[in-house]
């Protein structure tokens, strides 16, 4: 095997590991962690942010980001419709994340990431001529990859956020005078 090719077998490992994780967290009762919410709303407003400065460059690159968040986030607000909450003796305030959209979610960035590396992978065969040097994959960044980031953008922005403003409300409403 080449050996410019180790660095991509460092990252699918990880990138299994990460899907794996995400997975897991769009079946069964998940409990509402508030910290762990307000920093996920915060990191991926700011991968929107520092992604719609690619827009810069290329303006449909911007498009497909905005576009993408606004489905996305319509899809977090039929997502908190469709999601059940519980109270668990235990964990407190928990929900149920409805599974159909999870999975459409989890199967679309999947899909497009093994497209992209399907059609990276000849320009990845290619020996580079600095050895340090990752091979060059074309444009990585298209409308279409921008539109999918944007939706998983969008709608745990949206989604993420409703659930804080579900909780506030249990807490008000569950409040010892």
């Amino acid at each position: 095997m080449p050996a410019h090719l180790t660095n991509y077998l460092v990252m699918l490992p990880i990138l299994a590991w990460m899907v794996w994780r995400r997975v897991s967290r769009q079946f069964g009762r998940q409990p509402i962690r508030r910290k762990r919410m307000l920093f996920r709303i915060v990191m991926f407003a700011l991968i929107g942010g520092l992604l719609a400065l690619s827009g810069l460059h290329r303006l449909a690159l911007a498009e497909g980001l905005a576009g993408g968040v606004l489905i996305g986030g319509a899809i977090g607000l039929l997502g908190l419709r469709l999601t059940r909450f519980e109270v668990d003796p235990v964990k407190g305030d928990c929900y149920v994340p409805n599974p159909w959209i999870g999975a459409l979610l989890t199967a679309l960035l999947l899909g497009r990431l093994a497209w992209r590396m399907l059609v990276a992978w000849p320009s990845m065969q290619q020996v580079p001529a600095d050895p340090g040097a990752m091979p060059p994959m074309g444009h990585a960044l298209t409308p279409l990859t921008m539109l999918v980031v944007g939706l998983l953008v969008g709608y745990y922005i949206a989604y993420f956020s409703g659930l804080l403003i579900h909780h506030r409300r249990f807490q008000r409403a569950h409040a010892v005078p």
